[in-house]
């Protein structure tokens, strides 16, 4: 009964995947109470998932995967792969298929799914074409790259291991590597002919080809920022040192704007002065040294200098100089009934009421820069508005008088990262060599690497951090995980083990290798790569024992049919990253992935037996 019960769920919840009716992470989830229901998963046996290394893993590879974008890091890595493919699409794709499998040959297809995922999206919104071009083949490529070395896959060790257990020598690191060198060439091939319909309906266009965020230099242009902020150095023996900016009334003496102090501060690390930047707000006490930015004429701010004894600052200041990790700028419209229509400046206290300076208006395409403070504010009026990035996400949630253009978030987030590009690199550099040496086990190296990112200021906090992950992947790996407990429990697996000897052993060792391969192949559409070579390889060692045949052929079938997770988003947790990010649905990767495993069989069934005779 709970025999029928388990393929009756693993029957339905493939149905659900592929009438992609329902999210896919909800499948899963609603596939993983089912069994509990049933009683053939107890309930640590179902949330065994979320513990998973490989979940925990996948995680972190969303923050460094993020750091790498944020700095421009990727946007890097594409520019030399474009520079060497020139101006040949074709090129730039055969590239980018044997890149990935030559980085995933010393580290996990997850891995090296995650660290190319920003690169590929990067490249793609760069050349004007669709990301979903690149990333099912970015994914079916890294499957294959897990067959080039033994480290590369979880199978490849799983069944090393086995044939250790059973007194053969263990799997040397290149022994594999030609099986793996025919399943690339046959990969890149394939995929390079049907590259023209791997893009779903409807991702023809990118979001990167339609969406044109707001730069900084944009936002200065629009509000003719430029000649219009400058700096002012106060130095020790000025008489503003130790004011409050209250008491000095700079606006309304020189109609100028104190928009951020810099000031520089040894309480940081120990002999290393650290730059710190803050709003100017009515509260803000003046310190010798500091560096105030202004917003005015510079005939003004000669004025204030004179009188204060400050040092005029040769550099002008540029719109990227409001920008900083803590401080940012955005444009802000007025809402239909905003309250703060009719209402001028002043009155409304916008600095005090949401801790912001509004340091530009612009009404109807023209730019109102002086004497914002006494003009009224009009529908249809977008404000610039600077502060600190948290005071701004602040305005984007908490009212209803306005609504900001962009996303402040992702804004602040690349602020935070900009020119760590090399910080980030070296990070990324330290977790492949952790993952290649094995000092620390995968995950450990990859949350030292996700955890880097944050303090580095690759990834800007930890609120940010956790917005960078996918969630809908990151549930839907761990609740696919306990599945293959439960076709365990349910003798599911027991009856095909010895079924595929009764059934096929009349067609010779040949038959039987396979009917293994096979049965690997489609168990592994729907349960990882790693459950399915544990389950599968003692069978397949059996099998191979009982006809007295070569067991090196039948476990290396049992890895490269695990390897072969092309036909489900679920088959692999490389196709769930990319599964969101494309666009794709369930029938994508079966309309693209079912041809190419049925020639992937047709040439293992020749190679594998050639190089491993039976």
């Amino acid at each position: 009964m709970e025999l029928l019960v388990t393929f009756g769920i693993l029957g339905t919840t493939v149905i659900l995947f592929m009438t992609n009716r329902l999210r896919a992470d909800l499948v899963a989830v609603l596939a993983l109470l089912a069994f509990v229901l049933t009683g053939i998963l107890q309930p640590a046996e179902a949330l065994v998932g979320f513990s998973n290394s490989v979940v925990i893993m996948i995680a972190g590879l969303f923050i460094v995967g993020a750091g790498i974008l944020r700095t421009g890091l990727a946007q890097m890595a594409g520019n030399v792969l474009l520079r060497y493919s020139g101006d040949s699409e074709k090129r730039l794709f055969i590239l980018l298929l044997l890149i990935v499998a030559f980085v995933g040959a010393f580290m996990s297809n997850t891995g090296t799914v995650a660290l190319m995922m920003p690169i590929v999206v990067s490249i793609a919104i760069g050349i004007g074409s669709s990301p979903s071009k690149y990333l099912l083949p970015l994914s079916y490529m890294a499957s294959f790259s897990g067959l080039l070395t033994l480290i590369a896959s979880p199978p490849n060790l799983i069944v090393s291991q086995l044939l250790v257990d059973n007194g053969f020598d263990k799997l040397s690191f290149f022994q594999i590597t030609p099986i793996g060198i025919i399943g690339v060439a046959v990969g890149v091939v394939y995929l390079f002919l049907m590259r023209h319909r791997i893009v779903p309906k409807g991702m023809r266009k990118t979001k990167g080809q339609t969406s044109h965020p707001l730069s900084t230099k944009q936002l200065a242009k629009d509000y003719s920022l430029s000649g219009n902020l400058l700096q002012v150095k106060v130095p020790e023996d000025s008489w503003m040192v130790g004011q409050r900016l209250s008491q000095l009334k700079i606006p309304a003496r020189f109609q100028l704007c104190v928009l951020k102090i810099e000031r520089k501060s040894m309480e940081g690390i120990k002999f290393l002065p650290m730059t710190f930047q803050e709003m100017a707000g009515p509260n803000s006490i003046i310190e010798a040294n500091d560096i105030l930015y202004l917003q005015g004429s510079a005939k003004n701010v000669e004025d204030l200098a004179n009188e204060y004894g400050l040092l005029s600052v040769e550099q002008q200041s540029e719109a990227e100089d409001l920008v900083s990790k803590e401080l940012g700028v955005a444009e802000v419209l007025l809402t239909p009934h905003s309250r703060l229509i009719n209402q001028d400046i002043r009155s409304i206290r916008f600095r005090e009421t949401y801790n912001l300076n509004i340091i530009g208006i612009n009404r109807q395409g023209k730019q109102v820069l002086k004497d914002m403070s006494k003009k009224q504010l009009r529908f249809g009026d977008a404000l610039l508005v600077q502060g600190s990035w948290d005071s701004i996400e602040l305005l984007a949630s908490e009212t209803k008088d306005v609504v900001i253009v962009g996303q402040p978030k992702e804004h602040a987030g690349l602020a935070s990262a900009n020119g760590k590009a090399l910080t980030a690199g070296i990070i990324m550099a330290l977790m492949v060599g952790l993952m290649i040496s094995e000092v620390f086990p995968a995950v450990i190296s990859v949350l030292i690497a996700a955890v880097l990112m944050i303090l580095t200021g690759c990834v800007r906090n930890m609120d940010d951090a956790y917005g960078q992950i996918n969630w809908e992947s990151i549930i839907l790996i761990a609740a696919m995980l306990p599945m293959a407990t439960a076709l365990e429990n349910s003798g599911g697996m027991e009856l095909l083990s010895q079924g595929i000897i009764q059934v096929l052993g009349g067609f010779g060792a040949i038959g039987v290798l396979g009917g293994v391969y096979l049965l690997t192949m489609i168990f592994g559409q729907f349960i990882s790569n790693t459950a399915t070579a544990v389950l599968f390889a003692p069978i397949a060692m059996s099998a191979a024992l009982t006809l007295d045949v070569n067991p090196y052929a039948f476990l290396l079938a049992v890895a490269v049919g695990a390897s072969m997770s092309f036909a489900t988003p679920v088959a692999s947790p490389t196709n769930a990253l990319v599964m969101t990010a494309g666009g794709y649905s369930f029938k994508d990767f079966a309309k693209i992935g079912i041809p190419l495993q049925l020639i992937m069989f047709v040439v293992m069934m020749i190679a594998i037996p050639l190089l491993f005779p039976l």
